[in-house]
C-alpha cells in the first residue's frame, strides 16, 4: 500500500544530543500506525519535527512524496498533518465550541457542516458546547482534543498519548475514538504508553529505543513477540 507520509533517515538535536538517530519509517495512507518504547526513547520529538515544531539536523519528511522538512507548523497543517498534543491542551477558559472552531484557525469556509460531524461523532461535546474546556472530565478533553483537531480536516492526524492519565474504563472510550477517526478515512500516527492497547488497535508498529528505530511489524506481530512481552507488555519468560 502507498506511504502517505514518509520519514527518511531523520536526525534531530538538542544542543549536541541526539535525541532521534537517523529512523526511516512508512505510514500506509488510510492505516493506524503505533510508535511504541520507553519514555526518553525519541518519539515525541519525532512527532514535533514532522509537525515543524522541531527542526531537523538532516533527514526528510515527505508527504504524499511532496518534501515538507522544516515548513512551519501552519503550513504543514494546511497540508493535511495535525497533531494531538500529550496532554490534552484545551484552552480552558474557551467553550467547546470556541475550541473547536480554534482547530479551524486557517479555514476561511463554512465550519458548520464539521462542528457538526464532530459532534455526530462525540455527542458529549454537543451535550456541552457551551461549557468552559476546563470543566470538563479528562476523557472528555480527549475527546474535544481529537474533535478540534479534526476540524482542520487533516489527512494525517498524530496523537501524542492520548490515554495518558486516564482511568482504564476512559482509555477505551479513547481507543474507541481513534478507530471512529480512522473509518473516517484519516490516517492515524499515534504514541502510546499503553503499548497492548497500542498494538491491539494498529495496523503497524514501530519500536523505538535511545533515538533509533529497532522493530517494525504488524500490530498482531509485535504484540505477540516474546521481547516486546517482556520489555513493554509486563510478561514475564
Amino acid at each position: 500500500m502507498d506511504s502517505i507520509l514518509e520519514i527518511l533517515d531523520l536526525v534531530v538535536s538538542y544542543g549536541g544530543i541526539e535525541a532521534v538517530k537517523g529512523i526511516t519509517m512508512q505510514v500506509p495512507a488510510g492505516k493506524i500506525v503505533t510508535l511504541i518504547g520507553a519514555n526518553g526513547a525519541g518519539k515525541s520529538t519525532t512527532l514535533r519535527t514532522i509537525a515543524g515544531l522541531v527542526k531537523p539536523k538532516s533527514g526528510r519528511v515527505r508527504l504524499q512524496a511532496e518534501d515538507i522538512t522544516g515548513m512551519s507548523p501552519d503550513k504543514i497543517v494546511s497540508k493535511g498533518i495535525t497533531l494531538v498534543p500529550e496532554g490534552r491542551r484545551v484552552f480552558p477558559n474557551l467553550t467547546v465550541l470556541e475550541n473547536l472552531k480554534v482547530g479551524a484557525y486557517l479555514r476561511h469556509d463554512s465550519l458548520d457542516d464539521d462542528i457538526q460531524w464532530v459532534y455526530s461523532l462525540f455527542p458529549r461535546l454537543e451535550e456541552r458546547s457551551w461549557q468552559a474546556a476546563g470543566t470538563l472530565s479528562g476523557g472528555e478533553q480527549q475527546m474535544l482534543a481529537v474533535g478540534r483537531a479534526l476540524m482542520s480536516r487533516p489527512k494525517i492526524m498524530m496523537m501524542d498519548e492520548p490515554s495518558l492519565g486516564l482511568a482504564p474504563l476512559v482509555v477505551k472510550d479513547i481507543f474507541s475514538i481513534i478507530r471512529k477517526v480512522n473509518e473516517q478515512g484519516i490516517t492515524v500516527l499515534l504514541i502510546e504508553q499503553n503499548a497492548s492497547m497500542a498494538l491491539k488497535t494498529a495496523d503497524e508498529g514501530y519500536v523505538m529505543e535511545t533515538g533509533r528505530i529497532t522493530m517494525h511489524g504488524s500490530g498482531l506481530e509485535l504484540l505477540e513477540n516474546r521481547a516486546i512481552q517482556e520489555a513493554y507488555l509486563g510478561k514475564k519468560k
